[in-house]
């Protein structure tokens, strides 16, 4: 997620203009396959949120996510995780959580332990999401940081969880360092280098931000792929209910049946009442004009986060012992808009 404008930096253009040669360049193993090439048949199946590291996911060591440890086993994980993700569930009514991955966590140590979540995830029977993410410091600047590192994570990945249907691959978070049409070279080289992965488990992220889909889904190269949107409120200083549906809608174009909002949020532990209108606040708008239109255009929606610690957007909290952890839910409103987007609940009321 992203919280602050972007700044020009120099290394970002110098990079750029070698993006096209380091992606012609640089790969790993190709897997070979014969993916599933049909269009995705509706997105409404992800209900889901995101689980983060306490740093928003940027890190230049592994991604530790909230309530979890370094030091933890994989038995010590998976149970964590479990429990977790049975609250995602109690709590909220979700089938799908998003997790980052980094090289940090995947070529090293900690992948055997990092590996609990995704299995007592897909044991509890939710779909995940599993997404790259970048550094933090002069490495955030919406690059893959090393693809010397970056494809044998992909590698390890891949050749782990290809035969789970219920693990999905997104091969970076807001790329937004490559043009839409660079973005678009790397997510097609992503998808020949693992032909054996059908392309109905694979998130093409929208270009910058993950802030547009309308380039990546014209793209043929990509055809039977998911399309992931981020949306977020603070966007703007502020815009009617109107203006964010019609906001939404730019973004997406006639891409809806592909497109899932992997990550949209506004804040959660103010005490903000999203059940009720209120035309002044803009952040009040904005959840409501983005969980009726992801109903009403039949997407599914991942939201952020379900869990991170100390964000002012997080929709639950930890609770309970740190061994045998559980959750709350921080606003009650939110996660009502959240059941209503999943086509369950009840509008908002005048």
């Amino acid at each position: 997620m992203r919280k602050t404008p972007a700044t020009n930096r120099l290394a970002p253009r110098l990079r750029a203009a070698c993006a096209a040669v380091a992606i012609a360049a640089v790969g790993g193993a190709t897997l070979t396959g014969s993916p599933a090439s049909a269009a995705p048949a509706g997105t409404t199946q992800f209900k889901g949120v995101n689980w983060a590291d306490p740093r928003d996911n940027y890190a230049n060591d592994p991604v530790v996510l909230s309530g979890l440890s370094l030091s933890d086993t994989y038995a010590q994980t998976y149970a964590k995780a479990s429990r977790v993700i049975s609250a995602f569930r109690a709590n909220l009514g979700a089938n799908t959580v998003r997790l980052p991955i980094n090289p940090y966590t995947v070529n090293g140590s900690y992948w055997k332990s990092y590996r609990g979540v995704i299995d007592a995830a897909t044991d509890k029977g939710f779909k995940v999401i599993v997404s790259y993410w970048e550094g933090t410091g002069a490495q955030k600047d919406g690059f893959i940081d090393d693809e010397a590192t970056y494809w044998p994570m992909w590698d390890t990945v891949v050749k782990a969880y290809q035969g789970n249907s219920k693990v999905y691959f997104e091969p970076m978070n807001e790329p937004h360092g490559y043009t839409d049409t660079q973005w678009a070279d790397i997510a097609a080289k992503w998808l020949s280098t693992y032909g054996s992965v059908p392309r109905g488990r694979v998130f093409v992220s929208g270009a910058g931000y993950n802030d547009h889909v309308t380039s990546v889904c014209a793209d043929p190269r990509l055809k039977g792929t998911y399309l992931s949107l981020h949306h977020y409120g603070f966007w703007k200083d502020y815009a009617t209910y109107d203006q964010w549906v019609a906001d939404l809608k730019e973004r997406i174009g006639n891409c809806a049946s592909r497109t899932v909002a992997d990550e949209f949020g506004a804040p959660m532990t103010t005490g903000l009442d999203y059940n009720k209108p209120d035309a002044t606040n803009n952040s009040i708008n904005f959840i409501q004009a983005d969980t009726d239109t992801f109903r009403k255009l039949g997407m599914g929606s991942v939201y952020w986060p379900g869990l991170r610690t100390d964000d002012t957007y997080s929709i639950q909290k930890l609770i309970g012992d740190a061994a045998r952890p559980w959750l709350a839910t921080t606003n009650q409103s939110g996660a009502d808009r959240l059941a209503w987007a999943w086509g369950h609940g009840r509008p908002v009321q005048p």
